[in-house]
């Protein structure tokens, strides 16, 4: 316990976190004064980058954006462009587009789950360490993330940066002998990935609820690859729609903008929100999981987030064998998309939250305008709310404890910092 009044918290370099970040925490006595999530990663202008470049080539850039999850990157864009030019691509090419993101889910779950965040529930610095007393379990993880790997390598041609999605479906669909071994390799998982929700319910959690409005995809299934908007609250809304819904700000402190709601305040994207708003699209297997390990209809619990991207790998498993089951090979890998002037909107769900694209194309064909808004930037404002209140109510703490408690509270979000970047403050002088 700490009797001083005024308290300063500093992480210069937040560990386990995909980006470079670092956290601020001043209170005084029994007040929070000021919490800050630090972004100072630079900004890499993929945005500038695409103006005047091909409709066609989105797909292929927007992936190295994030070597986690390119496929959000890809998916969003062909979704955004193909609505630029009234195409909708249906039919076995979008179960293969599914089937795709499902290996996505895998690989960047399980990364996070064994890799980032479980060495914080088990008293271990890193993965390493996990690794040198619970040698199985650590393997357990890298086996589902290899399954994750695999499904991306064969049907996106390699695991990182994949290159076989293209505007209209694929440069090259697999014939139904390559999917076989998948299925094997899928059935191992699912049992893993079904160990692991069990294993993440037997953490310690701390007892801490937040009531930010959740965000997510809705459709007929699980969220993926489409659907409309909706959040706890009651908000729908379409991908076209989203700009006039959420709006992005500058903070001094991050180069990532901040988002909020246009006639509101933050909220919250991502597995919790999904988990919340869409529990009963669940498959049987994931949704019998979710209640063995006591998740309610709804979690709002940051910490038990590593739990819903438990079941989340579950579902990820049983749809993507469900996909691979039903697979027919389509008779062309890619639907013509021929270019015209327009704008179009794009709206996937990556394993940290909703990823929004807008693609504004001249009749050339070339992009006169490009906005992406990926799930951390919204998350931010979100997260440092959530510290805020961790804090106050755990100033008994010391400092190191309280400090430690603080960088698990963010990595709960699984913040992808280098995804969010934006902004640049630059000033020119001319003489």
């Amino acid at each position: 316990m700490t009797h001083r009044n005024d308290r300063t918290l500093k992480v210069g370099a937040l560990a386990r976190v995909e980006g470079e970040g670092a956290m601020y925490v001043r209170a005084r006595g029994r007040a929070v004064e000021e919490v800050r999530l630090d972004i100072y990663e630079p900004p890499r202008f993929f945005e500038a980058f695409l103006r005047g470049r091909a409709y066609t080539e989105p797909p292929d850039i927007t992936a190295r954006i994030c070597g986690i999850c390119p496929i959000a990157y890809q998916m969003s864009a062909c979704q955004a462009i193909e609505a630029a030019c009234g195409v909708k691509v249906g039919g076995t090419l979008s179960e293969l587009r599914r089937l795709l993101y499902c290996g996505e889910w895998i690989e960047s779950h399980a990364l996070h789950v064994y890799l980032l965040h479980a060495p914080d529930f088990l008293g271990y610095p890193g993965a390493v360490e996990l690794a040198r007393d619970h040698r199985a379990v650590v393997e357990r993880g890298l086996r589902l993330k290899k399954a994750g790997n695999t499904l991306l390598e064969v049907l996106g041609g390699r695991a990182i940066h994949p290159v076989n999605v293209r505007v209209g479906g694929f440069h090259r669909t697999p014939a139904r002998t390559e999917l076989a071994p998948l299925a094997e390799l899928l059935r191992q998982a699912r049992d893993d990935a079904l160990a692991t929700v069990e294993w993440a319910a037997e953490f310690e959690f701390p007892d801490f609820a937040h009531d930010h409005e959740y965000l997510a995809l809705s459709t007929g299934r699980y969220p993926l690859e489409s659907g409309v908007l909706r959040s706890s609250a009651g908000r729908a809304f379409s991908a076209a729609e989203f700009e006039r819904n959420i709006v992005e700000e500058q903070v001094p402190h991050s180069t990532a903008l901040h988002a909020r709601f246009t006639d509101g305040g933050p909220y919250l994207t991502g597995p919790l929100a999904r988990y919340s708003l869409n529990r009963d699209r669940l498959s049987p297997l994931a949704l019998e999981a979710a209640d063995r390990a006591g998740l309610g209809i709804e979690c709002r619990n940051p910490f038990r987030s590593i739990l819903v991207r438990a079941v989340e790998i579950v579902y990820a498993v049983d749809e993507a064998l469900r996909i691979i089951t039903a697979y027919e090979p389509p008779p062309r890998p890619a639907v013509p998309v021929p270019p015209r002037e327009g704008t179009g909107h794009g709206v996937t769900e990556a394993p940290r939250g909703v990823l929004y694209h807008r693609y504004g194309f001249g009749p050339d064909g070339l992009i006169r305008a490009a906005r992406i808004v990926p799930p951390t930037s919204q998350n931010q404002a979100a997260i440092e709310d959530d510290l805020r209140r961790f804090i106050a109510a755990h100033l008994h703490l010391d400092d190191h404890a309280l400090t430690h408690q603080c960088e698990q509270a963010i990595r709960n979000y699984d913040p992808c910092i280098s995804c969010s970047t934006h902004f640049l403050d630059l000033t020119v002088e001319r003489s």
